[in-house]
């Protein structure tokens, strides 16, 4: 394959969303795959809510997932700017070409008028197409327009394309149908195959509005040659947009690139990509404690399949092994289940190959919920640490350190009032806690085997079986009825700590306090 180049195209009018990244990522993947360049392109074309704010978040956020960029408007590159705010010139000048070669035309259509026009073509009930009324003025009508006032929007005259010469090159196909003969737009897709799109279902559509700024296909496929890109891998939302671009292409003289159209993401319910489901701004998965390894392999095996069904990679191996043939049309389920899934996965072994990476995220992860300063403090930092041990496999993503460690952190537990129902209510109960608080008060060294032989050989003292002693502990200690280990969570604890949700949970299990 010749030298790939394939191109990250966000616009800076937000934080980037997963959808969007997934197919960042997988130009990235397709260009490093074939040792190719990836260029990063700002469509900051949107003057009102582009902001350099977003653009900076944008770096940041690519980077985090570990996509990188060979050109762009923050490292340059041989063909800039890389930013479409600063390519006006070269827009300007393809549509004076356009209009030299007499491809493209003046309109001087109105708002209202058109609008007359597409509330005509709804009163007869067919599909509304721009008249063309336009397109055959002569140079004193559009004089007469101009000193009235109108400014042209620039519009490209598809009659153009019915001459015979086109036919040859393959793009355009003449075709017999109830006798007669439709022209089709014929685009290969390298996912989709053989895409065919009827000319006459187009019309002249406007690529300069009357205030000279160019819309999305015409600047796309000038900024798309103009940086030499060879592939175009993006939402199959774009694939309408493809045969526009395909005339506009062969009107300037230039051949298309290669397109590919990724299928849409959607939920559980077959239903495209919403927020409840997954499509959140990919900062958030990182806040979340999603690591950009994980999300990575998981962002691969939607609409990937490679054939061996494995389901963990590298990212080394992803590069080594994609393969676009091998991805399918049908829509991929966004499953955070899995996700989730795959990132305790990664987490698992980051906790055996990196663990002070994970008590660092675990700490951010914390100081974001307001429940340690950040930074913490190297003591804090060390508790962090032991807790991260205890949690062990639990931590599968940012919500599970709360959901099994929340107790950790804060001066008391919070008790889970079923979780209090079924374990601290009734004299038993009551004998348990107390039995613990005096067994435990002068237990030296406060450490979790020895904490385990004196609570099993009170147990066994008093006829206890573990499961009666262990239950109420935990609520008492926790506030929850699952959780890590209940001896190591005590020594992490500490005795003072230990001995004072005892007594606070003696006083529930009696009746004597509302802590619940």
């Amino acid at each position: 394959m010749a030298s790939v180049r394939t191109r990250i195209p966000p616009s800076p009018t937000g934080y980037l969303h997963v959808g969007n990244a997934w197919a960042a990522f997988f130009n990235w993947l397709f260009a490093r795959r074939h040792g190719g360049q990836v260029v990063l392109r700002i469509e900051d074309t949107d003057p009102t809510r582009s902001s350099p704010e977003y653009e900076r978040a944008i770096y940041e956020d690519l980077r985090w997932l570990g996509i990188d960029w060979d050109e762009g408007p923050d490292v340059g590159g041989p063909y800039g700017p890389y930013r479409q705010s600063e390519r006006a010139h070269l827009y300007r000048q393809a549509a004076e070409f356009l209009r030299e070669e007499g491809f493209a035309y003046p309109c001087y259509c109105t708002p209202e008028e058109v609008e007359h026009e597409r509330q005509r073509a709804a009163a007869e009930r067919r599909p509304y197409r721009y008249s063309g009324r336009c397109r055959s003025l002569s140079e004193a009508e559009a004089r007469h327009l101009e000193a009235g006032g109108r400014r042209p929007a620039l519009r490209l005259d598809l009659s153009r394309f019915h001459d015979p010469r086109w036919h040859s090159e393959g793009w355009l196909q003449p075709k017999r149908e109830d006798g007669a003969e439709r022209l089709y737009v014929v685009v290969y897709d390298l996912i989709r195959g053989e895409v065919a799109f009827a000319l006459d279902e187009l019309d002249d559509f406007i690529v300069v509005r009357s205030d000279g700024t160019a819309l999305y296909n015409f600047a796309n496929v000038v900024d798309d040659h103009g940086m030499r890109i060879t592939h175009v891998l993006r939402a199959v939302e774009h694939l309408s947009n493809t045969p526009r671009q395909v005339l506009l292409y062969r009107a300037l003289g230039w051949d298309p690139p290669q397109f590919a159209h990724l299928p849409v993401l959607v939920g559980p319910d077959r239903k495209k990509l919403s927020k409840r489901h997954g499509d959140a701004a990919l900062r958030e998965f990182r806040d979340e404690l999603y690591l950009p390894e994980a999300l990575r392999n998981f962002f691969a095996l939607m609409a990937w399949y490679p054939e061996d069904g494995r389901e963990i990679f590298s990212t080394e191996e992803l590069v080594e092994r994609f393969d676009l043939s091998q991805v399918g049309r049908a829509s991929p389920v966004f499953d955070r289940q899995k996700l989730v899934w795959m990132n305790g996965e990664y987490m698992r072994r980051l906790l055996k190959e990196d663990p002070d990476r994970v008590v660092d995220l675990v700490a951010g992860y914390l100081s974001r919920h307001g429940l340690l300063p950040d930074p913490p403090t190297p003591e804090q930092r060390s508790y962090v640490r032991r807790v991260v041990e205890v949690l062990g496999d639990r931590i599968k993503e940012g919500p599970d350190v709360l959901r099994y460690g929340d107790f950790f952190f804060l001066d008391l537990p919070r008790y889970e009032p079923q979780a209090v129902a079924s374990q601290l209510a009734g004299p038993q109960a009551l004998a348990v806690l107390q039995m613990a608080r005096g067994v435990l008060q002068g237990l030296d060294p406060f450490r979790a085997e020895a904490i385990e032989a004196a609570l099993r050989a009170a147990a066994a003292e008093h006829g206890l079986s573990m499961r009666a002693v262990v239950h109420p502990i935990r609520v008492a200690l926790t506030g929850k009825t699952v959780g890590p280990g209940l001896f190591e969570l005590m020594e992490v604890l500490g005795r003072e700590r230990v001995l004072q949700r005892l007594e606070r949970a003696c006083s529930v299990a009696a009746g004597a306090g509302s802590a619940v």
